[in-house]
């Protein structure tokens, strides 16, 4: 491919794997940075998307490896991406020596180390990247990177990144990057699960509860993201953002990923049982 992207770049041939509520903004947005996009989703409508757009689809994830030298996946969870990756006509199948694997799912740490030296063998470079800022930071390419894996496969994965986020962070080895975005979502979800009890409290006290959320939004118990959600609490909108078998799937793996090191996640654990 000839020319450059953007910041003076070479834009690279970049597949991506998943096109649902994160993956699809941000082939969008690596598509805007001026690299090449081959796509792929199990859903024929979500290719014809952009197909229709004039971006090249392929067959399978192995019909994406072959034709990208970087290949971003965005996938609901660890089953998928061991499916996506590695299993029959997967990307390890067909990915050729030089090639970058972007894998942005949540998943556990122990997952992605397996998945890098597999496609080591292969002279591949696997990263665990992991991303945080949910649908609108990756419709407005400012969600934040948390990468594990080689430190010159950061570097050269670096131009497609910068087209899906602005907060890049090289995290260390393979895993580390799970590691960090598993911390953040026992974190969150605990908090959510916090929040959400004391408003069904508060309510059952006899606080109208438009007078919680006011208050809450001035007060110590305020958070930033969940307050995002204020809008669809007052309007008892039950549309997810995130399915509850998807929080508890996250949350499993951070409460698994602390048993791995000894570590009681108490308050994980009574966040999965409430």
């Amino acid at each position: 491919m000839t020319g450059t992207g953007r910041e003076g770049v070479r834009p690279a041939t970049v597949g991506v794997i998943g096109l649902g509520r994160m993956g699809g903004p941000m082939a969008r947005n690596i598509m805007a940075g001026g690299h090449a996009l081959v796509v792929h989703d199990i859903r024929p409508e979500a290719c014809a998307r952009f197909r229709t757009e004039g971006v090249a689809t392929a067959a399978s994830p192995a019909a994406v490896a072959t034709d990208a030298e970087i290949v971003l996946t965005s996938l609901p969870g660890p089953d998928q991406v061991a499916d996506v990756l590695c299993g029959t006509n997967g990307v390890l199948t067909a990915v050729g020596e030089g090639a970058v694997i972007i894998e942005t799912s949540t998943i556990g740490p122990h997952q992605s180390r397996e998945m890098a030296a597999r496609f080591a063998a292969k002279g591949a470079a696997y990263l665990d990247a992991p991303i945080s800022g949910g649908v609108e930071g990756a419709a407005d390419g400012t969600l934040t990177v948390m990468a594990g894996g080689e430190a010159a496969a950061f570097e050269r994965a670096r131009p497609v990144l910068r087209c899906i986020g602005t907060d890049l962070h090289h995290m260390g080895p393979s895993g580390t990057g799970n590691t960090m975005k598993l911390i953040i979502q026992m974190i969150f979800m605990s908090q959510v699960t916090a929040f959400l009890e004391g408003l069904a409290l508060g309510e059952t006290a006899g606080i109208e509860l438009d007078r919680l959320l006011r208050i809450i939004a001035t007060s110590s118990a305020h958070h930033p993201t969940i307050a995002k959600r204020y809008d669809k609490i007052r309007a008892h909108d039950l549309t997810p953002r995130q399915e509850i078998s998807s929080a508890l799937k996250d949350l499993a793996l951070a409460a698994a990923m602390g048993a791995e090191h000894g570590f009681d996640a108490l308050i994980t654990n009574a966040a999965i049982e409430a």
